[in-house]
């Protein structure tokens, strides 16, 4: 089958639509298909089955900056991909956005499959946009929400309806080392995200640290993501700061060694999320996960039994639930197990033969 997948954001921004796109295209080419990815692109990396849209700008969206493209120079690009490809299915993610996404659908014949990843409470954009997007939404022949929050709002401000089929990862690559110039003599905890977004709630974290180090002078608080560390640094006391060590931005092969070294991962993020393919990766790599108390995160955790959670943005909460983590060898022992066990269902070979089924079926449709 020949396959065209559309990524609105940038492939050169971390992210997890990007990700998402990436891993799916690797696990189409896998199964023998032949598989192009439309994407902005920043940078001379790019893996040979990508095309570039253009050349990405940052938008504010949803508490973060989203780096797309458009204009007529990405527009011709889409139409002449579209035409180039003679494709049996055309694969969109975030057709909402304005990007390569909603272009390839005004642009072409289809047929064509959408996947919805964002969950807000209430989107004015979106309600907003609907209308006006509603022509090139109303081509869409199969429709996949990543979470049941992401298919509700789709319903929301969209209408129609969606199958669910969630975000997913190569379990096998997060089986990471420990290494031992990361581990402190008190336990070791750590985060992962960009720094400088408040929503990741980084801030929360540092907050609870002092208490921490406190109970635990040799606790080891490792923080990797893009971003400025002095900032951060200097929001610690001076007695903890040598017990934060930040990484900056790493590579998948330290991302999973960091992980797979952690006593307890923390994910203190405060909103705006859709799903949480952080806390699957945390899973893989065999860490117990202490997540905030968001409607994405206790999906992904099934209320709780797959990881702690805590009150959104409460450090003393967070510090309580993480120091009791800390003293429970038993209790992190168990949720390792069960977090080892259910992030199979999310690996990418169980998931592509899900996709597969649903462009199977409207590669059949009539013209």
């Amino acid at each position: 089958m020949k396959i065209g997948l559309v990524c609105p954001y940038s492939l050169g921004t971390p992210g997890g639509v990007q990700n998402h796109v990436r891993d799916l295209a690797e696990a189409l080419l896998a199964r023998g298909h032949e598989v192009s990815v439309l994407a902005p692109v920043d940078h001379d990396q790019a893996p040979p089955y990508v095309v570039s849209a253009g050349h990405a700008v940052g938008v504010p969206y949803n508490g973060s900056i989203a780096r797309v493209s458009f204009g007529p120079r990405t527009a011709a690009r889409v139409r002449n991909w579209l035409a180039d490809g003679h494709f049996d299915v055309v694969h969109v993610h975030e057709p909402t956005t304005p990007s390569a996404s909603i272009i390839a659908l005004w642009a072409g014949d289809g047929p064509y499959v959408a996947t919805f990843h964002t969950w807000q409470v209430r989107s004015r954009a979106m309600s907003a946009a609907a209308g006006l997007l509603r022509p090139a939404l109303e081509k869409i022949d199969a429709r996949i929400a990543v979470s049941e929050n992401a298919r509700s709002m789709m319903v929301q401000h969209i209408g129609g309806e969606a199958v669910v089929i969630p975000n997913g990862l190569y379990t096998s690559r997060f089986a990471g080392r420990v290494r031992p110039e990361w581990q402190g003599t008190d336990g070791t905890i750590s985060f992962l995200g960009r720094m400088d977004e408040h929503r990741k709630g980084l801030g929360v974290l540092l907050a609870a640290v002092p208490r921490l180090v406190d109970e635990r002078p040799g606790l080891q608080v490792l923080v990797a993501g893009t971003g400025q560390a002095d900032e951060a640094r200097r929001s610690l006391p001076a007695s903890c700061r040598d017990n934060v060590l930040f990484l900056g931005a790493i590579d998948d092969v330290a991302r999973a060694d960091m992980l797979a070294g952690s006593d307890v991962y923390i994910a203190p993020h405060l909103g705006g999320e859709s799903f949480g393919i952080v806390l699957l990766e945390a899973m893989a790599a065999g860490a117990p996960v202490l997540a905030s108390d968001l409607a994405a995160f206790r999906q992904v955790l099934d209320g709780g039994r797959l990881g702690e959670l805590f009150e959104p943005g409460n450090a003393e909460s967070l510090a309580a639930r993480a120091s009791r983590l800390l003293g429970s060898p038993d209790e992190r022992d168990k949720l390792r197990e069960a977090g080892l066990s259910a992030v199979q269902r999310y690996d990418w070979e169980a998931l592509v033969g899900e996709i597969l089924a649903v462009y199977e079926l409207v590669a059949r449709r009539e013209p």
